[in-house]
């Protein structure tokens, strides 16, 4: 794969992610609901959050494979 093209794929995706995150607590903040993560809320992020950033090694180092 193009390198540039690779790292627009990357920035694209981490910017996508950020928008949500933001977009989130966006929400959450017009409902004037306070932000707070407990043991639930881990495992609910865990699983989303885990794939992603596996996802992202893998695809940065397979290229160099």
């Amino acid at each position: 794969m193009n390198d540039s093209s690779f790292i627009i794929f990357i920035v694209f995706g981490c910017i996508w992610i950020l928008m949500g995150a933001v977009g989130l607590i966006a929400v959450l903040k017009a409902d004037g609901q306070e932000i707070r993560f407990g043991k639930w809320g881990l495992v609910v992020a865990l699983p989303i959050i885990i794939p992603i950033i596996v996802t992202l090694i893998i695809g940065a180092f397979y290229q160099y494979l």
